[in-house]
């Protein structure tokens, strides 16, 4: 039987059904067909018939790997990070609380020992004031969702041990560790100094990559070295409590009835946190409840997305957006919601919304709304999904897309991510 032959009797015999909870259990060898993760938003069958065909030595994969593994190895020497080490706890002195200032706020006043943050602070959209990355613990977390996501996924298609084990570690000490571990909520994200000790608006810190960890754990759930039932069943804990902060606490229900790409990113959490924690019914209810409470109010006939355009950077809020919706779809997968299919009384749709983005995304014609810095391949992610879901004008456009830095990853972890991430 010729190589090809035994790769295709491989992936014939790929029967694993993937729900979005499941026991962890060992992966196979690279000879057999190694287990699906049980991902909440990546489609975890589809990983394990790309790790098969690595290992057969597929080279339209080559490259793809080559640019996750340099990711990866650039993570193996940094960390891990801890919520305890920043200069000033949080307001109420709890250092294991997870804090953040507001990036579009910014001091009107000269800092003295009177006043010493510049207070009283306004706002300027889209300008990141680079305060915010010192002192405060968002830099950290976003490190600790990237190198996990990067490490597991670089174990889970190369076996090398390193790259499980770093994931662990930075999952523990982050998480678990008694002495390290953030508290499971986010009552102090996105503070403004002299203004707000914390707002729900916060919430987006997490809400915009912690999915990415949710599948990181699931991988790592595959019998990953390093990586025991205490650790998987301490992050279960945790991910269980963090989501009750969501649905019970005033912060959580305000930022869930926001109207733009918070609310958006909301559902998109908490669907993703339902998966992995076992309710699946609150799951399904939350991406049911995304086409009306979403698509119909946020996404006009013609796809555009009213609330991001008014932002002064609309074409990256326009696509961040659909970062939120398209991994909300690719969760209604495991819980049999398809969310691509769904049209709005006014014709609105996910693939309407994307296919919107096309003539820019693919160089054709100029974004013509306000845009303080515009990459083309912000679109890049979520014009993937739309082809993978079906959309005819998305799957030819795929080849006129701008390449992300870092190589387009597409292959290796189909989920879109926030390709021209800033904070907000």
């Amino acid at each position: 039987m010729s190589a090809r032959s035994r790769l295709a009797t491989l992936l014939a015999a790929v029967t694993a059904f993937t729900a979005c909870t499941a026991v962890g259990v060992p992966v196979a060898s690279a000879h057999t067909a190694p287990r699906a993760p049980r991902t909440v938003v990546l489609d975890g069958t589809r990983l394990q018939q790309t790790r098969l065909r690595l290992h057969h030595g597929d080279p339209g994969l080559r490259r793809a790997l080559e640019d996750l593994t340099t990711r990866a190895d650039a993570w193996l020497d940094q960390g891990p990070w801890t919520v305890v080490d920043k200069p000033k706890p949080a307001p109420g002195g709890d250092v294991h609380d997870y804090l953040s200032q507001a990036p579009y706020w910014w001091p009107t006043q000269p800092k003295t020992a009177g006043n010493p943050w510049g207070c009283p602070y306004v706002q300027r959209d889209g300008q990141r004031n680079p305060e915010v990355d010192t002192g405060t613990d968002r830099q950290d977390a976003e490190k600790v969702f990237d190198s996990t996501y990067d490490l597991s996924l670089a174990w889970y298609y190369t076996g090398k041990r390193q790259y499980a084990e770093k994931a662990a570690q930075v999952l523990r000490t982050w998480f678990l560790d008694p002495a390290t571990r953030m508290n499971p909520d986010l009552n102090h994200g996105q503070f403004i100094p002299c203004k707000y000790d914390g707002r729900a608006i916060g919430i987006i810190d997490f809400s915009q990559s912690y999915t990415s960890v949710l599948d990181a754990i699931a991988i790592l759930d595959t019998g990953a070295p390093g990586w025991s039932p205490a650790d998987r069943t301490g992050m279960r804990e945790w991910n269980t409590a963090f989501r009750t902060w969501l649905t019970d606490s005033a912060f959580g229900k305000e930022e869930g009835a926001a109207r733009n790409n918070h609310g958006t990113f909301y559902d998109m959490q908490l669907a993703a946190l339902a998966c992995a924690t076992g309710d699946e019914t609150l799951a399904r209810q939350t991406v049911l409840d995304a086409r009306a409470r979403r698509i119909d109010t946020q996404i006009a006939g013609d796809g555009s997305q009213p609330q991001e355009l008014a932002r002064t950077r609309s074409w990256h809020y326009s696509t961040f957006d659909l970062v939120a919706y398209t991994r909300l779809a690719a969760i209604g997968r495991h819980v049999g919601v398809d969310l691509w299919s769904y049209r709005g009384p006014d014709g609105q749709s996910l693939f309407r919304a994307v296919d919107h983005l096309l003539p820019a995304a693919t160089g054709a014609a100029p974004w013509t709304y306000p845009e303080l810095e515009f990459h083309r391949y912000a679109a890049t992610d979520v014009v993937h999904a739309a082809a993978d879901a079906g959309d005819a004008r998305a799957r030819q456009a795929v080849r006129r897309l701008e390449t992300p830095p870092g190589g387009d990853l597409w292959a290796l972890r189909p989920a879109a991510e926030q390709l021209d991430s800033i904070a907000g």
